[in-house]
C-alpha cells in the first residue's frame, strides 16, 4: 500500500511524502533526491524502531551535505581528477572534492527533484539529465522504483542515454539497528561477501590494484562487532570503513548487519559487483528528525555499485552506458529479526 501527504514546501513547492506499507514495514520517501527517509520494521519483542538516518524539513535534504538516503548519479562514488575519456574525446566534470568529482557533482542526483509514479506497492521516481549536467555527455533519462513485499525493499534502476556517459546510480542510506537516534554504531555486527577491495591513493581515489582483504580489518566475510575493528590503525586515514569491496556474487549476500541487542536485521543482495562500505567518520555533527543529532559514526552505510573511478581503470568492470543501450541493476534489502 501507497500513502501520501505533504511533507513540507521548498522553494514554493509542496514536497510529499509517500509511505510504502506492508504488515509491520514502512518505508517512507520523498521525490528530493528520490531519498529514502525513514524505514520502520520490528524488533524481536514487536515494538517498531526506525533504521534509517533522516531530516525533518525539505531544505535539510538540500542544504546538508552528506545526502542522506539519497539516489546517486550520475556516477556514485568519485572520479578521480574530475576528468574521464570515452570514445577519444576527455570530459572535464565539476570537482567537488577537491581535485574529483563526488557522486555526480555539486548537484548530483541527490539534491535533484524528481517526478514520480505511485504503483499499488511501488513507487518509480524519474529524472530527465540534460547533456552537460555537471559536465556529463548525453541526455539521460533514469529511474529508481522502490517496491516493498514480505519486507524486502527492492531498488531497481534503469537509465538510458543518446549518447555514450557514465552511469553509477546507487543509495546512501545511512542505517543504524539500534534506531535512527542511537547514537553509535560500533555494537553492529556485520558480515561482507567480499575477499577482495580496492585499496585508494590520494582523495581516496582507488589506484587500480584489486586486493585480498587477507589480514586486515577489511575482512569481514566471518562477520564482526564494528567496535572491534573500529579503532584499527588501518583503519584511521578513513576514520572507520569507507572502501569499496569486490564482492563474491553467486548465491552469496552482499552484506549481513545485525543490532544482537533487539535482533533487527538487514540483508542486501544486488546485481553489481562492487559495494562501498562506509561508517560514517566523516560525518559533521548535524540535526536530525524528531530532534535526534547525528555525527561521526552514527550510521552505516552499503552503496551497491560500479567500482569508484571504474571508467579510469580499463581492468575494472566499465561504467559506461552506450548510446542506444539500458542500464540496469538491482539492490534488495531485507529486514528480519535474528
Amino acid at each position: 500500500m501507497v500513502t501520501q501527504e505533504i511533507f513540507g514546501r521548498l522553494d514554493g513547492r509542496d514536497i510529499p511524502l509517500l509511505t510504502l506499507s506492508d504488515g509491520p514495514v514502512s518505508v517512507e520517501l520523498i521525490p528530493l533526491g528520490a531519498a529514502v527517509r525513514a524505514i520502520r520494521v520490528p524488533d524481536r519483542e514487536g515494538r517498531p524502531v526506525d533504521v534509517c538516518l533522516g531530516y525533518d524539513t525539505p531544505a535539510e535534504y538540500r542544504d546538508w551535505n552528506s545526502a542522506l538516503g539519497g539516489t546517486l548519479g550520475r556516477c556514485a562514488n568519485r572520479i578521480g581528477g574530475a576528468r574521464f575519456t570515452v570514445g577519444g574525446t576527455e570530459y572535464r566534470l565539476t570537482a567537488n572534492e577537491g581535485a574529483n568529482t563526488l557522486h555526480g557533482g555539486a548537484e548530483g542526483f541527490h539534491k535533484k527533484l524528481w517526478s514520480y509514479d505511485a504503483g499499488e506497492d511501488s513507487v518509480t521516481f524519474s529524472l530527465d539529465s540534460p547533456d552537460g549536467d555537471e559536465g556529463f555527455p548525453g541526455n539521460l533519462h533514469a529511474e529508481v522504483t522502490y517496491t516493498l513485499r514480505s519486507g524486502v525493499l527492492t531498488l531497481a534502476y534503469r537509465a538510458s542515454c543518446d549518447h555514450d556517459t557514465v552511469v553509477n546510480l546507487s543509495n546512501h542510506t545511512y542505517f543504524n539497528l539500534a534506531g535512527h537516534d542511537a547514537g553509535s554504531i560500533a555494537g553492529h555486527r556485520v558480515t561482507l561477501g567480499a575477499g577482495r577491495y580496492t585499496p585508494s591513493g590520494a582523495g581516496n581515489v582507488p589506484t587500480g590494484e584489486i586486493a585480498p582483504v587477507d589480514g586486515t580489518p577489511l575482512d569481514l566475510r566471518r562477520g564482526a562487532m564494528l567496535e572491534e575493528r573500529l579503532g584499527d590503525p588501518f583503519l584511521a586515514a578513513t576514520r572507520g570503513y569507507d572502501h569499496n569491496f569486490v564482492l563474491d556474487g553467486g548465491e552469496l549476500a552482499a552484506a549481513e548487519v545485525c543490532w544482537p541487542a533487539t535482533g533487527i536485521a538487514l540483508e542486501v543482495r544486488t546485481t553489481l559487483e562492487g559495494m562501498q562500505f562506509y561508517t560514517s567518520g566523516f560525518l559533521t555533527d548535524r540535526p536530525g528528525k524528531g530532534g535526534a543529532r547525528y555525527g561521526r559514526a552514527s550510521g552505516l552505510c552499503l552503496e551497491t555499485q560500479h567500482f569508484p573511478d571504474a571508467v579510469n581503470h580499463p581492468a575494472f568492470p566499465s561504467p559506461v552506458l552506450r548510446a542506444g543501450e539500458e542500464y540496469r541493476q538491482t539492490t534488495s534489502w531485507r529486514f528480519f529479526v535474528k
